[in-house]
């Protein structure tokens, strides 16, 4: 396996700074990896199901560190208990991890997830009015929240769809407002107010349509030991996004259709989200089907 800090052709190099166990609200426990890396200085995260999947940099063994140090930055085994003295081993569980002669983590079935397995991954931009501030100008708080529940279950009963059964990877990348930030993004929505669509806002504020970046994701997937792809995502560009052959594939693009098309009490109920929608399907070219009142004939009031 490849390892994502090490250079590889065409993306940036990431490093696992730090690892940490988060019990969750929802039930399953989660593993928190916080990442560097050599293009921008932005803390991105991978939100990991499943303790067997391992970041190759994280673990890699590093000169002079001891054991406590490696605990400390989340680079154990098993489960951390008072009085545990050794990363490499959980005497609890009877797991052990071997390491090669240049420190590398060798992998096995017994403590590490099989790169080839088709793993349930969210590629997530950071929204923090849809996901903190509980906007019902998106749906991004919502493909959050889901995307966790997927990962989590067997199969969701409402959709059928197949689920990660404990194990799976929400990358999250601070590119706020597709890729503009915060407070552009505010403008943004005052431009909504006065008539333009959130594509249209952009471009009237001087930025792309979209100028998010997903090749720090990419590098983070290889990192974490995943090849083989199943991806949550209405966005086509997003499947040719979580690509980079031969280190990763897309093998299936897994559906995130609105929670309030399938349930009618479910889900985000607002003229903005449905306006929100119609410019993902229309502008944009997300994979959605619905009756939804698209091509409006509707006057524009957008101001320029």
């Amino acid at each position: 396996m490849v390892q994502a800090e090490e250079e590889i052709v065409g993306l940036p190099r990431v490093r696992c700074i730090a690892r940490a166990r988060i019990p969750t609200t929802q039930g399953p426990e989660i593993f928190l990896h916080l990442y560097s890396n050599d293009r921008d200085t932005k803390e991105h995260l991978a939100i990991v199901f499943g303790e067997d999947i391992r970041s190759r940099s994280l673990f890699r063994q590093r000169k002079g560190e001891s054991q406590q140090e490696r605990m400390i930055r989340g680079a154990y085994v098993g489960k951390l208990y008072p009085g545990r003295t050794d990363a490499d081993v959980d005497e609890r569980l009877g797991l052990s991890l071997q390491f090669d002669k240049n420190g590398d983590l060798v992998t096995d079935a017994a403590t590490t997830w099989d790169s080839a397995n088709d793993t349930l991954v969210r590629v997530h931009s950071e929204c923090y009015t849809g996901e903190t501030a509980w906007s019902a100008r998106c749906d991004c708080g919502e493909q959050f929240d889901r995307a966790g529940r997927l990962i989590a279950c067997e199969r969701e009963e409402a959709t059928g769809i197949v689920g990660g059964s404990g194990h799976g990877v929400i990358v999250y990348l601070r590119q706020e407002g597709r890729g503009i930030g915060l407070g552009e993004k505010l403008k943004a929505y005052n431009l909504q107010d006065l008539g333009a669509d959130t594509v249209q806002a952009n471009l009237l504020l001087k930025h792309p349509a979209d100028g998010r970046d997903f090749s720090i994701g990419k590098s983070i997937l290889i990192d974490l030991g995943i090849s083989s792809v199943r991806l949550l995502t209405n966005n086509p560009e997003k499947v040719e996004q979580a690509s980079h052959p031969p280190f990763l594939n897309c093998v299936e693009r897994v559906p995130m259709i609105p929670m309030h098309w399938t349930c009618e009490s479910e889900g985000i109920h607002s003229k903005e989200v449905e306006g929100y929608l119609r410019t993902k399907i229309e502008r944009m070219g997300h994979l959605l089907q619905r009756p939804l009142n698209l091509h409006s004939t509707q006057p524009s009031n957008v101001i320029v």
